[in-house]
């Protein structure tokens, strides 16, 4: 069964942390996420930290309490994280994105990434890996979002000149055209039922 944003971790990488951070909507990100468990990597956090030197409104993102930190400290850990990084790359960015990877597949989780090549590294070894417009489409799905206020979550990213798939104007059609969301004849359940049917592998 393909895992949803209800029923799953959601490990966030640098991509997404950095850009609600910068888009200073962290808050918001939150709000997306309540009632489920979150997590990054030290290495992520190491990341955002790096970056923040330049770009201090990324502090923000550095300790949040409702994201876990996985240490990837221990033997299986490590081993995982070395596959990945064979697999992705060893920069340091790659490192980052890796980490995630790693965490999500030892833990059961769902990467999250805007990162297409890494997205598609991922899917190529059986890792479930998605991006931001999936996981405002699976809120959209469950009625606890507007595709309305999905779409200004879209456009304030893009100003941080975050290179999602479409704008905030497009996501609607966008998702349903990579069936992310249903079409509008279909039934939308509402916020007690999770969404049914299988994800797609479009880059979302």
């Amino acid at each position: 069964m393909t895992a949803t944003a209800h029923d799953s971790l959601l490990v966030f990488d640098t991509t997404v942390l950095h850009h609600f951070a910068l888009a200073d909507r962290l808050d918001v990100l939150a709000d997306l996420v309540a009632g489920q468990r979150v997590a990054t990597t030290a290495v992520v956090l190491d990341e955002l930290r790096t970056n923040s030197e330049r770009e201090r409104a990324l502090t923000a993102a550095l300790e949040l309490d409702w994201v876990d930190v996985i240490a990837l400290d221990t033997i299986t850990e490590l081993n995982c994280f070395a596959a990945w990084v064979r697999r992705i790359g060893a920069g340091r960015r790659d490192l980052g994105e890796a980490s995630v990877f790693a965490a999500a597949e030892i833990h059961r989780g769902t990467a999250v990434t805007d990162d297409r090549t890494a997205t598609k590294v991922g899917r190529r070894y059986g890792l479930e890996v998605h991006g931001t417009i999936w996981l405002l489409a699976e809120r959209c799905r469950s009625g606890r979002l507007t595709e309305v206020n999905a779409g200004a979550i879209v456009d304030a990213l893009r100003e941080t000149q975050h290179r999602l798939p479409c704008t905030g104007a497009e996501f609607s059609s966008y998702a349903r055209k990579a069936g992310i969301l249903p079409l509008p004849s279909a039934h939308i359940p509402g916020p007690t039922r999770p969404p049914t049917g299988a994800s797609v592998r479009a880059q979302d």
